[in-house]
Parts: C-alpha cells; structure tokens; sequence
C-alpha cells in the first residue's frame, strides 16, 4: 500500500459529487495515518477560501468544511497557482495552512516513491 496520497481535485460545486468524493477520500485517508497532499484545481480552488466550503452542500455527504479540516490538520492543502491567478486568489486570501503550488509540485509529488495519485 503506498504511505501518501496525493489527491487532485477538479471538481467543486458544478459536479458536487466528484468533490465531496475526493474530499471524503483525502479525510478518510489522512485518518487512517497516510500522508495526504490534497490539491484544489478548478472549480475546487474556491473552497481555499475562508468560508466558502460552509457553502457546499451535498445530501448525504459529511460536511466539506469538516472534511478539509481533516485534511489541514493532518496532511497538506495546495491551492494551484495558475487555478488561483485565474481567479483573482493570492496568499493572502486563502485559509491558513493552504499553499499555493504549481504543476512542477505537483508532478514532484505525485512521481514520488511510494505514493498513489488520483485524481476527481
């Protein structure tokens, strides 16, 4: 089984599902003591914001502010740049503990030993 996960999230309220799923995932996963590395692309980039993952909602599905909580306290929250330049995000906009990363990070983390990536 590989020791990190390095997850990258597309999707944000325009395919809640998807999300949540990648979400879920990254939680369940940091819970279980893997190393987690949780990447907001796309639509997701908005939920580096304070505030904005109280906004998603999805029946049935455990609350995404609980869920990036999770992942912040035990793993890493990468905002990607270009997805964050697109959208007006800077530094200091983002919730503390979100970095903002690009491809170069991410193709290093992903390629590294022992990790599995996926993608939602």
């Amino acid at each position: 089984m590989a020791k990190k996960l390095v997850i990258k999230v597309t999707a944000g309220a325009d395919a809640p599902e998807r999300c949540s799923q990648a979400f879920t995932v990254a939680a369940v996963a940091a819970a279980s003591g893997v190393e987690v590395s949780l990447w907001l692309t796309g639509e997701s980039a908005w939920f580096a914001l304070p505030g904005r993952a109280a906004e998603f909602e999805l029946p049935h599905a455990a609350p995404l502010p609980d869920l990036l909580d999770s992942v912040l306290a035990a793993g890493r929250v990468t905002l990607c740049t270009q997805c964050a330049a697109r959208r007006d995000i800077t530094e200091k906009d983002v919730i503390e503990g979100v970095r903002i990363a690009g491809a170069q990070v991410f193709v290093q983390e992903a390629m590294a030993d022992g990790t599995q990536a996926l993608v939602y």
